[in-house]
């Protein structure tokens, strides 16, 4: 590990933060360059902000780094009531504010977080400057994957079953999980806080019905949009027809699987920061 690295994961900051109603567990890295804006992760299905932290650890020290665990996953308590993407969307800008990021912030949404992060840039266009969508689709409209892989998808047994997370990591995530499963449950696993099972419905539920074709064009910000050749969950396809319909965007595709933003970090990290920086 790097001495920036070090640095930076040293400065991190975790914390429970409340706004509009919930409380959310969220980690704030705080960057070396208070002029470059903030990087706001929105992670994938029932997974803690854990998770993110091998592409967190190969962004550059300079940038400030903030994620979050949603109601009910990881360290965030559980929901009382069920949330949908766009009640969740205001909980999450008024943490931004309770951090004192008041300026926009760029947002990259992984998976089930791209479509969170596609609401945000949406609804919240003010509070967002970039926007980078990775290994994400638009919702019920979309190119589906397999229906023997998205029923793997319906419960969150390969988060809490390392064994069975070996077992299915090829079939369900693609890429180098085909031929190294044992990465899989690494890094599903490794210092996660899983939390309750109802965590876990309540954010699948969340984005049931939802799509965002009808509203694409609605996305002004400068758009990346990260997909892999090999992604069981989300066919490449996708990116292709996001990248056709979305007003400003790039569509990066990459040779890999579903998961690649955390075990190819060290390749995509600087893809995505060097578009980030783009004047």
């Amino acid at each position: 590990m790097t001495r920036d690295r070090l640095r930076s994961r040293a400065a991190e900051d975790v914390r429970t933060v409340t706004a509009a109603g919930r409380s959310l567990r969220v980690s704030v890295r705080t960057g070396t360059d208070a002029d470059v804006p903030p990087l706001l992760l929105m992670n994938g299905i029932g997974a803690s902000l854990e998770v993110l932290q091998p592409f967190v650890d190969a962004l550059d020290a300079r940038r400030t780094v903030i994620r979050f665990d949603v109601p009910g996953v990881g360290g965030s308590p559980r929901p009382v009531v069920p949330y949908v993407l766009g009640t969740l969307t205001p909980v999450v800008a008024g943490v931004l504010s309770r951090l004192g990021h008041d300026r926009p912030v760029d947002v990259l949404g992984l998976s089930w977080g791209g479509g969170l992060a596609q609401h945000f840039a949406v609804q919240h266009r003010r509070r967002c400057r970039r926007l980078v969508l990775a290994a994400t689709g638009t919702g019920t409209l979309m190119v589906p994957g397999s229906p023997k892989v998205l029923s793997r998808m319906l419960t969150p047994r390969r988060h809490r079953d390392p064994e069975y997370a070996r077992e299915i990591a090829g079939q369900i995530y693609g890429g180098t999980m085909r031929s190294d499963p044992e990465r899989a449950a690494r890094v599903l696993h490794a210092a996660t806080r899983i939390g309750p099972r109802r965590g876990y419905y309540y954010q699948l539920a969340s984005s049931t019905g939802w799509s965002s074709l009808p509203f694409l064009r609605l996305i002004r910000q400068p758009t990346l949009v990260l997909a892999g050749d090999d992604d069981p969950i989300v066919p490449v396809a996708n990116a292709r027809i996001m990248g056709r319909l979305l007003p400003d965007a790039d569509v990066h595709v990459y040779r890999g699987g579903h998961l690649a933003l955390l075990t190819e970090a060290d390749e995509l990290a600087p893809v995505v920061e060097q578009f980030l920086d783009r004047p």
